[in-house]
């Protein structure tokens, strides 16, 4: 093998040529002449000197140019060997599995062997016949396009080899933009060194996997899954030279485009490989007779190639890696199963909402967009982020930019201040109407239907989402205290500590709301999100990683009492829509409506998942003429987690913290459990303030105690005698 010191071309040799020409000029006129006087021949040699000066500058230039790949310096033997083509970079799930790539490169590749026979002599005999002849520069071919361009007076047939064609696409054109000769030049000056470091088939194999074929995609095996939805192994004769056809014009040459055209590409192909005698005339001619079958044109697999999530990742990592270039692997926190049911599920739900909000406005009405968020309370790592109803390429993400108003979703904030404050959740509130001054004005915040229990516990409150009861508490602990239970959790946007912040009158982001949560689901510790865990480069190198972040900021027992609270709201109140949906386990959360159903919302969480569900117009106004966060947004939840993660093992149940009194309560009103009460569940309460009150809730009629009043008396005396 030759070293590049040695590099010799005939290029080369015509550029020293026409300086050793010139040197021989400039020699010549240098000579005194002794019919011109001294000044006119000294003037003469000075002109030659600098002359001769600026032909030896330019010659030396060149040479530096040319030797130095254009003074950048040429790829060395090891890269060159190294070298791959780029797919775009990977997107990795938590778990090691592709959800797309980091730049839009439709690129798959494959080994040569992998490549049948018939479809690489469709490349050679369509666009170098001679490649295993030749150095990397064909001057037959050379020859021949300048006598053809010569005769038709233009540029009719170029003469790049395949090896020019490998230097061009991997490493010339992200240097020169057009064709001009430097670039030509350059294109022959790296294929020389491609030829003398790799075998012939290494080049080849580069070839089918860097050059491009149209419709986005690169190399013969993305090709064939585009044109022919198969693997490169599995094509027939004309279906390699129909790839084989393409590099001339990918656009032109397209069966999508024009398939008459595509099919005589196609015979020509079909016919240069039976002149160079790859196959018979005969199987040429069955070829040809063949009718063109292309795939339907695919669908961009959004739940794989593109998402709001992928979206988020690549501007992550675009500003934490800006400066790097080449291949990257990033790992993500993102769970590809609940990435794909997350996205499933809002499209469905959102899908639906729309057709309710067109029967009942009478006409067409805005695209409904729907968010979701889920993350790990432990960790703050998102599983799934979903940022719109459909996905647009760049569009706006409304999980992590939408600022919307959660409504009663924000009233667990309201009673986490009231926790620490020294409520229970057995203390009693007022569930009556209330008007409070605001701004000047009396404001007198209704429950949902008018509906009003009287004096109720916290727990029943907050499971039957009492507006009114909620003002009452938020009042009693103070707006500002409220507003430090949110900001502890980590709400971050502004707050004003006015009286209808306990019904949510503010505007938070669903990652946001979501993340707030998690506190109540692991026991008190604020988390910060993550979305990436680490970018490396190609060859493991790593470049970024991110930190999980945890503090405490609430008391356990009062995370663990507003959880057992929460999952009242689930099992008995606002959000039991998610048990006839088939969600079971241990779940809590909270729904959410706005003033007039312009926003609905459902954040729920188990141990091990916190995830939230918004759904409404960009321009806000109302969706529907009932619509309410357990009707329409739970179920969008209820469909993601069955879908994409509930059955990733049975959940573990929350833990009561040590030191707790167990007590047997209501469910449903959160008083103790008394002989009428349908069902009854244990609660832990701080000694001394567990309730003391039996449930009166569920205390029979004056005609329930007629109707059974021998069967009572019986049991009665069946208890005390023991017969």
């Amino acid at each position: 093998m030759t070293d590049d010191t040695d590099f010799e071309w005939s290029w080369h040799h015509r550029l020293r040529g026409v300086a050793a020409r010139r040197l021989a000029i400039l020699r010549e006129r240098m000579r005194p002449d002794p019919g011109d006087p001294p000044r006119v021949w000294a003037r003469r040699r000075w002109k030659s000197l600098a002359a001769l000066a600026l032909v030896v500058i330019a010659v030396a230039t060149a040479d530096v140019w040319l030797a130095s790949c254009g003074f950048e310096g040429c790829p060395t033997s090891a890269e060159l060997r190294a070298f791959r083509p780029a797919e775009g970079g990977r997107i990795l799930d938590r778990n090691g599995r592709l959800l797309g790539r980091l730049r839009a490169v439709r690129r798959i590749n494959v080994e040569l062997d992998r490549v049948p026979m018939h479809v690489r002599q469709a490349f050679l005999a369509t666009e170098d016949r001679r490649f295993y002849d030749h150095d990397g520069l064909d001057w037959r071919g050379f020859a021949r396009a300048v006598v053809r361009n010569l005769g038709a007076f233009g540029v009719r047939e170029g003469f790049s080899t395949i090896t020019m064609q490998v230097a061009r696409n991997a490493f010339v054109d992200g240097r020169f933009r057009n064709r001009s000769l430097p670039k030509k030049l350059m294109e022959m000056r790296l294929a020389r060194l491609l030829e003398r470091t790799l075998s012939k088939d290494q080049i080849l194999e580069l070839y089918l996997n860097v050059i491009y074929l149209g419709n986005g995609s690169y190399g013969v095996q993305a090709a064939s899954r585009d044109l022919f939805a198969k693997d490169v192994e599995r094509l027939t004769v004309d279906e390699g030279a129909m790839l084989a056809a393409l590099p001339k014009g990918p656009s032109a040459y397209t069966p999508r485009r024009d398939r008459n055209r595509a099919m005589r590409r196609r015979n020509l192909v079909l016919g240069l490989m039976a002149r160079e005698g790859y196959i018979t005339d005969a199987g040429a001619a069955a070829a040809v007779r063949r009718p063109l079958v292309i795939a339907d044109e695919p669908e961009r697999d959004v739940r794989v190639g593109d998402s709001f999530a992928l979206d988020a990742v690549r501007q992550l990592v675009d500003s934490a890696v800006s400066d790097r270039v080449g291949e990257l692997v990033v790992f993500t926190t993102l769970d590809a199963r609940a990435q794909s049911a997350a996205e499933r599920a809002i499209e469905r739900r959102a899908a639906a909402i729309q057709r309710e909000s067109n029967a009942w406005s009478g006409r067409r009405a805005d695209r409904v967009q729907g968010a979701l968020v889920a993350l790990d309370p432990a960790t703050g790592e998102i599983r799934a982020l979903v940022g719109g109803s459909r996905y647009e390429r760049a569009g706006f993400n409304r999980a992590l930019a939408a600022r919307r108003q959660p409504g009663s979703a924000f009233k667990p904030f309201v009673y986490a201040a009231a926790l620490r404050a020294g409520f229970t959740p057995a203390s009693m509130v007022d569930d009556e109407p209330v008007e409070v001054q605001q701004r000047g004005k009396i404001w007198t915040p209704a429950n949902y239907g008018d509906e009003y229990e009287g004096s109720v516990t916290l727990r029943r409150a907050l499971m039957r989402s009492s507006n009114a009861a909620a003002v009452r508490v938020s009042r009693a602990v103070g707006e500002a205290n409220v507003i430090a239970a949110a900001r502890r959790n980590g709400i971050e946007s502004p707050l004003e500590a006015v009286p209808s912040i306990a019904l949510g009158a503010l505007e938070v982001t669903p990652l946001e709301l979501v993340a707030a949560y998690a506190p109540f689901a692991n026991g008190g510790d604020r988390v910060t999100p993550v979305l990436v865990r680490r970018i490396e480069a190609a060859d493991g190198t790593l470049l970024w990683s991110s930190d999980v972040a945890r503090a405490r900021v609430m008391d356990p027992v009062d995370a663990y009492q507003l959880t057992a609270m929460l999952r009242g709201v689930v099992d008995h109140g606002t959000g039991r829509a998610l048990r006839g949906w088939g969600v079971d386990g241990p779940v809590a959360g909270k729904t959410g409506t706005t003033n007039e159903g312009a926003d609905v919302w459902f954040v729920g969480y188990t141990p091990t998942l916190v995830a939230g569900v918004w759904f409404g117009f960009d321009k806000p106004h109302q969706i529907s003429g009932n619509a309410s966060g357990g009707r329409l947004a739970a179920p969008a939840w209820a469909e993601f987690y069955t879908n994409g993660w509930r059955e990733r093992g049975s959940e573990r149940d929350w833990a009561p913290p040590a030191g707790l009194t167990e007590v047997e309560i209501d469910p449903e009103t959160g008083e103790l459990a008394g002989e009428w009460c349908p069902s009854s569940e244990l609660a832990y309460f701080r000694p001394g303030t567990e309730p003391t009150g039996y449930c009166r809730f569920h205390e029979p009629s004056e005609e329930h105690w007629a109707d059974g009043f021998g069967e009572r008396i019986e049991q009665m005396l069946k208890k005390v005698f023991r017969f």
